[in-house]
């Protein structure tokens, strides 16, 4: 898979820089073409003769040279770069970068490139939950760039914590997911619906769920950076729309029904990550309800199940739903990717920890009409979205894919 992939790593410094030289020698021997640059600190406690030995190839340490014909050298790796890690990446390179600077090789580099880049951090715990570093790790992921978040244990200084260089069969494995998966939905258009859905009562009331549109928002990012054309028919949230995504904003059930009708017949894939309301209010009050009683009654009718009138007149296209459920979950998901006619089903029971509304983080299930079930450990809502959209290029086949958890 890395074979001919030109990889380029920048080295920082922190104590895991030996763990960085066996991770350049893994990806030699698995046929990427490695480039490595260090800073000054990192090579206080490794030689750029070690990652010559282990690469192959020149090591890049200054900013100012000029190789053989005159190229510009940082704009020159840049462009020539498949993928770019930071492996340790020490808490001064990520504020760097969070913060635009390019003083030195690498941030340069970085600020160079428009290939996919992996930040591997590797610090002291406290560095590590520093509220400053946490924020600059924050704006870096909401800007696209991909993480494997450190292990936790005991560190060089002898604390214990979260901080530690993760593992490099882990980092492989997300190298190999980012180069193996980069725009394999090219040509293919993408429909996602996300977030709830508002019913009015009055004009100032309304019915909605705890829907924060997380998980939507992140299936349309991931679906963008893997190449498709991607519509968000997204329910009101307080999230910022992904780069190269067209938005069509609604607010009731009957607004996303009529939105997703209408676009149905020119998308490949949907996906359904939408909680649209069940019911609606029979009848909205065109002035606000005035407070008197002890009870007050509100008659409500069934909104269109839309998910289940794309399963009756579907085509070509690919639906994949989501069921949040509070009990029962297999039984319950098995039986809605029958009824509504899938090919894929993601479930998740929203009382678990992690797994509800609004959280970062989900914990879910691949549900198949089949009867094949995918038990998936907890992750990040981008990595589940990449997860997801792992089966879309199989499935379209009609056949079976041979699964791989991203790292988040």
């Amino acid at each position: 898979m890395l074979t001919g992939k030109n990889i380029t790593i920048g080295v920082t410094g922190g104590i895991a820089v030996y763990k960085a030289a066996q991770l350049v020698s893994n990806l030699a021997v698995s046929g990427a073409a490695v480039r490595v640059m260090m800073t000054e600190s990192a090579r206080e406690f490794v030689t750029p003769l070690t990652f010559q030995t282990l690469s192959g190839r020149q090591v890049y340490t200054d900013l100012f040279a000029r190789p053989a014909g005159g190229a510009v050298q940082h704009i020159d790796l840049a462009a020539s770069s498949d993928l770019v890690l930071l492996a340790p990446a020490t808490a001064n390179i990520i504020g760097k970068i969070a913060c635009g600077i390019a003083d030195d090789l690498i941030s340069t580099v970085v600020m160079a490139t428009s290939c996919p880049i992996i930040i591997c951090p590797a610090m002291n715990v406290n560095m590590y939950n520093n509220r400053v570093v946490q924020r600059n790790l924050a704006s870096l992921r909401g800007l696209g760039y991909h993480f494997v978040e450190p292990g936790v244990g005991r560190l060089a200084c002898g604390a214990e914590g979260r901080g530690r260089l993760a593992d490099l069969e882990l980092i492989m494995d997300k190298i190999n997911f980012i180069l193996a998966n980069e725009k394999d939905l090219q040509g293919l258009s993408v429909m996602v619906t996300a977030g709830p859905t508002v019913e009015p009562v009055d004009p100032v009331r309304y019915l909605t769920n705890r829907s924060s549109g997380k998980m939507g928002y992140a299936v349309a990012d991931a679906a963008a950076r893997r190449g498709a054309r991607v519509v968000l028919i997204s329910g009101p949230v307080e999230l910022k729309p992904p780069a190269g995504v067209e938005v069509i904003p609604v607010q009731t059930a009957a607004e996303m029904h009529a939105a997703v009708l209408e676009r149905f017949s020119s998308v490949d894939v949907v996906v359904m990550s939408a909680a649209v309301a069940d019911y609606r209010p029979k009848t909205a009050a065109t002035q606000k309800i005035k407070k008197h009683g002890e009870t007050l009654t509100i008659e409500l009718e069934k909104n269109p199940d839309i998910l289940a009138e794309l399963g009756r007149i579907k085509k070509h296209q690919l639906l994949v739903g989501f069921a949040a459920e509070t009990e029962d979950l297999v039984k319950n998901a098995q039986k809605k990717v029958s009824a509504k006619n899938l090919e894929l089903l993601v479930a998740n029971d929203v009382t678990l920890p992690g797994a509800g509304f609004g959280t970062d983080t989900n914990i879910a299930k691949l549900v198949f009409p089949d009867g094949r079930l995918i038990s998936l450990p907890k992750m990040d809502k981008l990595a589940l979205a990449h997860t997801i959209l792992n089966e879309v290029p199989v499935l379209r086949r009609g056949g079976k894919v041979n699964h791989i958890v991203p790292l988040s």
